[in-house]
């Protein structure tokens, strides 16, 4: 149970989708941030994002965050959950490029601090052919969750277990983004 009354039903809208509802003035500029992030046209692909959201989830223990992001990253990349599952136990390991693998380091070391990001880590990616931009958004993607999940976590909202729970939300993100309808949607389509 949530930490405050939301007013509705949390297992109806789990983790994120249940705040957005309860304070959707705040909700609106949350989902810009994410649609930018996660969806506009950048050179990083939406799955390799998602994924960059899903790790550093992940890494903070946002169990609603962690399972979301990793259904739409899953729902977006060729090798879905196979791939999703590999980076997330074993980054070293994991059949990704040396680019992708340098941000999620980069992503990594936000979650822990800013400051953990070393001139190094920015060498190390732009040697693997990382813009100034994709450094620039993996900063921002793994701050802007490190957000995301406090707040999730810091009100206790509910998150579902289990992958199934978590797929119909993706294909939602996937087809019409993030916040598309937020204060406009019928009771029983959640955002995320």
């Amino acid at each position: 149970m949530t930490h405050i009354d939301l007013g509705i039903d949390e297992k109806q809208f789990p983790g994120i989708t249940g705040l957005m509802r309860y304070r959707p003035e705040t909700a609106k500029p949350l989902n810009e941030l994410a649609e930018v992030l996660l969806r506009a046209p950048h050179s990083l692909p939406a799955g390799e994002r998602e994924l960059i959201a899903a790790y550093v989830s992940g890494r903070n223990e946002c169990d609603f965050c962690c399972a979301s992001h990793s259904a739409v990253a899953a729902a977006r990349l060729d090798e879905g959950y196979d791939l999703v599952d590999q980076v997330r136990a074993d980054l070293d390991t994991a059949p990704i490029s040396a680019k992708l693998r340098a941000l999620l380091r980069i992503a990594g070391a936000v979650q822990v601090s800013g400051r953990d990001v070393t001139a190094e880590l920015v060498a190390d990616a732009r040697a693997q052919g990382a813009t100034d931009l994709e450094i620039h958004d993996t900063v921002l993607i793994a701050a802007a969750f490190c957000m995301y999940n406090r707040y999730v976590d810091g009100l206790a909202t509910f998150a579902p277990e289990g992958r199934d729970a978590y797929a119909e939300s993706a294909r939602r993100l996937v087809e019409r983004g993030y916040g598309s309808t937020v204060g406009a949607r019928p009771a029983d389509e959640p955002v995320a």
